[in-house]
């Protein structure tokens, strides 16, 4: 069983962003999306989840940053134009750990798979 991970970090006042809503999607041959699971981040900005995992399959993890963003209580200067992160992944080894931190303002964002 594959481990999904992230650490989502608020760009615009440096906290951790916890209560984030994400998912697992797993992309068929056809294009179509499965829903493999749905999770929050803990108040620390922090998820793990596992997955049973396919060899080279496609996955989408897709985070929902313009919720908590339009929840925040922080200052706004323009539109948000970002509704939702999506990172879009294989995996090489269905029984790895798969952390992919992500780095989040409302209308940018930064990631990384940290092995």
């Amino acid at each position: 069983m594959a481990v999904l991970s992230s650490h989502f970090l608020n760009a615009v006042d440096g906290t951790h962003a916890g209560a984030v809503a994400v998912s697992l999607m797993l992309i068929g041959d056809d294009g179509q999306r499965e829903t493999l699971f749905t999770a929050e981040s803990d108040a620390h900005g922090r998820f793990s989840h596992g997955f049973d995992a396919v060899s080279g399959r496609s996955y989408e993890m897709v985070i929902a940053s313009g919720a908590y963003f339009k929840a925040a209580d922080l200052p706004r200067s323009g539109a948000q134009i970002l509704d939702k992160i999506v990172v879009r992944f294989t995996t090489p080894d269905p029984d790895s750990s798969y952390h992919i931190p992500i780095i989040m303002a409302p209308n940018s964002y930064s990631c990384w798979w940290s092995a």
